[in-house]
């Protein structure tokens, strides 16, 4: 484990705290899925599971019980069973949950029917993730019924309360340990985006780009954190672009948008280049535009300033950049206040990041945007898409499309672009692509 077991008990006694002595709070490990027939997805450990437990395999259950005598971290797990290990490979067991996760008691989950109703009788409340997995649902209903049943008949608790608003607010800042491996994985993903920007030219296809990622995810340990988006052309004027099957032609961008995912945490780069070497005159103008608007963005992630400051400063940055080509009339002010910006960015320009691409954490407070604290991860991804049907404005600049984006730390005197390994001045993408030959 990358994190120690410590880090996750003090995780585990956190939100123990934040939900009170008479609370139950239960969390299931991800189910495997399957992808057809016999063949299963590669297993990956549900987000909210892993940070509490740092537990890799399926069939388990979590359960924190607020001053359990015997005490309060107990996991359900599988058992060692030496006929399905032939199979499907070693189990890590009860034993080994206490030993090396760090949890305080561990039993076979086969056996969780019969001892978790006693666990929770005559608590208040019990918090879980209720409508996420419908055979959880099943379960946990089933523990109350069997709670009910009990000799005497068991003290249910009154309150099932969603999980989510405590523990995602404490995944939202980030530890030491937990920056260590995003950077791992931001370091993994700039090698894969460096490597695909020098095998990408005019003849190859979009999928050829995409194997050299994955092989550079692979060959370092990591896998990818999302299915990368490969898209040349006016492909990439489609935000989530997922073909990734058309020829890379001379004069045409590309842009590609792929992580890696070390240990659970996630990187997210987006960069966009000219694989034949060259930016043609409308390509290098958008171009200067989003990547003015991404530095005025990245500017705005730091302590005190809200969330959606980095937005707005990408979004004023945008229109004014529109409204000088003259793919925009009149002025700014105007495209903002109208909206007519979102033709071209019709996106948001970022988003939190961690163990989830897309990871938790509330962007309002009180109804007010949040404001960024050390710790915080985000994205910032601003960019400029021209429909290739868009008879509004010129053929020249019909079919680009430019995204360039950045893993950004909140630290405590501004930020830290994880990132910043790939190159983004226009300038430096040239010679990158010159220096391959």
């Amino acid at each position: 484990m990358s994190i120690a077991p410590d880090e996750f008990a003090r995780r585990r006694r956190q939100l123990m705290q934040m939900a009170g002595e008479d609370a139950a709070l239960l969390v299931a490990a991800a189910p495997e899925r399957m992808r057809n027939a016999d063949a299963a997805w590669p297993y990956r450990q549900d987000s909210d599971f892993h940070y509490l437990a740092g537990f890799p395999e399926a069939d388990a259950v979590l359960a924190l019980l607020p001053g359990r005598r015997h005490g309060e971290a107990v996991l359900f797990c599988r058992e060692r069973d030496p006929a399905h290990e032939r199979w499907h490979g070693e189990s890590i067991g009860t034993e080994r949950a206490v030993s090396t996760y760090g949890v305080d008691d561990a039993f076979p989950i086969d056996d969780i029917d019969d001892i978790l109703p006693g666990m929770i009788e005559g608590r208040a409340r019990v918090y879980c993730h209720f409508g996420r997995e419908p055979d959880f649902d099943a379960r946990l209903l089933g523990w109350m019924r069997r709670l009910r049943q009990l000799r005497g008949g068991g003290v249910v608790p009154k309150e099932f309360v969603a999980l989510g608003h405590l523990l995602h607010d404490l995944r939202l800042y980030k530890s030491r340990a937990e920056l260590k491996l995003m950077r791992a994985s931001a370091g993994i993903a700039a090698e894969a985006h460096l490597a695909a920007m020098r095998l990408a030219r005019p003849g190859r296809h979009e999928y050829e780009v995409e194997a050299e990622l994955m092989r550079v995810m692979r060959s370092r340990g990591a896998v990818a954190a999302f299915p990368p988006i490969v898209a040349g052309g006016a492909n990439a004027c489609t935000m989530h672009y997922q073909a990734n099957r058309a020829p890379l032609r001379e004069g045409e961008l590309l842009l590609i948008d792929a992580g890696a995912e070390v240990d659970c945490y996630a990187s997210d780069i987006s960069r966009t280049f000219p694989p034949g070497g060259r930016w043609s005159r409308e390509q290098r103008a958008l171009y200067e535009v989003v990547l003015a608007a991404q530095q005025a963005a990245i500017d705005e992630v730091r302590p005190g300033r809200p969330f959606d400051a980095a937005h707005r400063a990408a979004v004023r940055v945008i229109a004014e950049g529109l409204c000088v080509l003259g793919l925009l009339r009149g002025d700014a002010d105007a495209a903002i206040a109208s909206g007519a910006y979102k033709a071209f960015f019709p996106a948001k320009t970022g988003h939190w990041l961690g163990l989830d691409v897309h990871d938790v954490g509330d962007y309002r407070v009180g109804g007010e945007p949040r404001l960024l604290e050390p710790g915080m991860v985000a994205t910032v991804e601003p960019g400029i898409y021209v429909p290739p049907d868009d008879r509004s404005v010129a053929e020249r600049w019909r079919g680009i499309g430019i995204r360039i984006e950045d893993d950004v730390v909140v630290t405590r005197d501004g930020n830290e672009v994880l990132t910043a390994a790939v190159p983004k001045d226009a300038e430096a993408i040239e010679a990158l692509l010159h220096a391959r030959d």
